[in-house]
């Protein structure tokens, strides 16, 4: 599935008492997968005259990561339209395992409005769908 893998380690701030990483971090594991995706493609979120915002979210959790477990975390672009991306991401131990996958929505909004706005043509441009 992977278009963009971000490698992830499995810190203690991550985890519960029991050493299982917090259900909510794989959101952020998956939050700084699309940052990074969208830099490698050549853009600087904070240099963008808009912003994304989550818009909603479908998490299924397949298995628990544990402390130190290294981790890929994948990010494939599965849909654009005018003001939104729906993105497809796993998080997977160095294994294989699948651990969690997720649709995450995002929606593209000005910068200072906050209001709902089209993606910038230089962006939508430079976009890779998953085939």
């Amino acid at each position: 599935m992977s278009e963009f893998t971000l490698p992830v380690r499995v810190y203690y701030e991550d985890t519960d008492a029991g050493g299982i990483v917090y259900y909510v971090n794989y959101l952020k594991f998956m939050e700084r997968g699309r940052t990074e995706w969208l830099r490698s493609l050549g853009f600087d979120q904070s240099l963008l005259p808009v912003l994304f915002v989550v818009r909603g979210t479908e998490v299924r959790y397949e298995a628990p990561a544990r402390l130190d477990d290294l981790l890929q975390v994948q990010v494939a672009l599965k849909e654009r339209r005018g003001a939104r991306l729906m993105f497809a991401q796993q998080v997977v131990r160095e294994d294989g395992l699948l651990l969690c996958q997720a649709q995450v929505e995002v929606a593209c909004v000005d910068r200072d409005s906050l209001r709902p706005c089209r993606l910038p043509d230089t962006l939508v441009q430079r976009l890779p769908l998953l085939s």
